[in-house]
């Protein structure tokens, strides 16, 4: 029997599709890659196809980069897949492939910032079995009762070349969060889908489902996904942190977060882009509601990051922001590349870093938010669309035809649960994600 490896890449839905070819095959692959088709791209999450330019022209192919090759040994098989490029025939990259949107992303950060991006994607799922036990939120019990699945997991982390930082059990019903260290650049990106594929195989392997689904319950908890991000001079040292910036942020990191917050309802179609994404995106949630930045607020959309050390190099090492209004309905590539972008635009035009929210904002008048600044975030994915295709500045980061090929996307996809309740909304997500 010939040992098989996945060629994959993460798309619009957030979905990991491709081919499998024999591992004998694997030089000639990474030089001819396997046949893709351009009308793949509109495959959304539930298996229907939205309108396409492409309809059934076109040929594409699908390039694995060992870079990003993982091989999960289980105790009766082996799953082996590798994330790849979609290019053209000719090798151009093709311009809806989703790691070459990052790239360009990161391109142009580097171009405008002179930094490289330093990123780590913080996960939470459910599984989806029900448990005994109660009163276990952050408990010690809730984690022992999926200890082997926890320790399984990490240990595959770390097989595949990433840093384990941390797993526990978190407060919602069947929820745990794990956390991995920061990578470079797309391999960052590449780092939570591959995260996301061993915890479906792990729990799969443990007689369990896991679901990173936005939310199960809209009664209960959601799954975030929250993306820490600091940056790094060409020779390795931090550019992040200035204990004499506000709220220690270096000038370049204070006009990012700017461009971030200033465009975040605009690209928040990308980052939270489920239609259940916006039952979690409601003030006291602990998720985020507004464009605002933080103070250690989990509230906050943008929060600057505590640290653990009184050392002033330790201190720039560890400092960081974190994006809080992210799901894992999102293509972590797509998802980073618009949020790179919005913070590049801040970079470019100059921008300053706005104060920090300290209070509730719920509470406050649109007048009160407007004068500050300040607005409240999309509440469902229809007004986040519309949000994106009215910013000419946002559309305008990606290619020509990305922006109305997306909303083509979403809108088949909000068509699908558009006769469910929310009950059946929820569980349909739950089902594909």
């Amino acid at each position: 029997m010939s040992d098989l490896i996945f060629a994959a890449t993460c798309d619009l839905a957030g979905k990991v599709r491709g081919k499998a070819f024999p591992s004998a095959q694997l030089d000639k692959r990474q030089q001819r890659g396997v046949g893709w088709t351009p009308t793949n791209v509109q495959i959304n999450c539930f298996d229907a196809i939205a309108d396409s330019p492409f309809g059934a022209l076109g040929d594409l192919l699908l390039i694995p980069d060992q870079a990003a090759s993982v091989t999960a040994e289980f105790d009766t098989h082996t799953e082996r897949f590798m994330l790849g490029d979609i290019v053209t025939l000719d090798g151009t990259p093709w311009e809806l492939c989703t790691r070459a949107l990052l790239k360009t992303a990161l391109a142009r950060l580097e171009a405008v910032g002179g930094v490289q991006l330093l990123a780590a994607f913080e996960h939470e799922f459910q599984l989806k079995g029900t448990s005994a036990l109660v009163g276990e939120g952050y408990g010690r019990g809730g984690f022992e009762e999926q200890r082997a699945l926890c320790e399984a997991l990490m240990a595959q982390v770390e097989a595949a070349g990433f840093y384990p930082d941390s797993i526990m059990k978190e407060y919602g019903a069947n929820q745990y969060e794990v956390v991995i260290g920061p990578e470079k650049g797309v391999r960052a990106a590449d780092a939570a889908v591959i995260l996301r594929e061993l915890t479906r195989s792990v729990a799969r392997a443990h007689g369990e489902a896991a679901t990173f689904t936005p939310i199960r319950d809209p009664n209960s908890v959601g799954n975030g996904v929250h993306i820490h991000m600091s940056f790094l001079h060409p020779d390795g040292t931090p550019a992040t942190y200035d204990p004499d910036g506000p709220c220690g942020m270096s000038k370049l990191t204070g006009a990012f977060v700017a461009g971030v917050l200033k465009y975040l309802d605009a690209i928040l179609a990308l980052t939270a882009p489920s239609v259940i994404s916006y039952l979690r995106l409601t003030p006291h949630r602990w998720s985020t509601a507004y464009n605002n930045l933080g103070f250690r607020d989990r509230e906050a959309s943008l929060r600057v990051c505590p640290v653990t050390s009184k050392d002033p190099s330790d201190i720039a090492s560890q400092f960081n922001i974190e994006y809080r209004a992210a799901d894992a309905a999102a293509c972590p590539h797509l998802a980073l590349a618009a949020i790179v972008h919005a913070g590049c635009q801040g970079i470019e035009d100059g921008l300053s870093a706005p104060e920090p929210t300290e209070e509730d904002l719920s509470l406050l008048s649109p007048a009160d938010l407007n004068s500050r600044g300040l607005v409240r975030l999309p509440e469902t994915l229809e007004a986040a669309l519309d949000r994106f295709m009215q910013n000419e500045t946002a559309k305008n980061w990606f290619p020509e035809p990305f922006a109305e090929i997306y909303r083509a996307h979403k809108t088949s996809e909000i068509v699908h649960v558009a006769e469910m309740d929310t009950t059946e909304r929820c569980a349909a997500y739950e089902s594909t994600y």
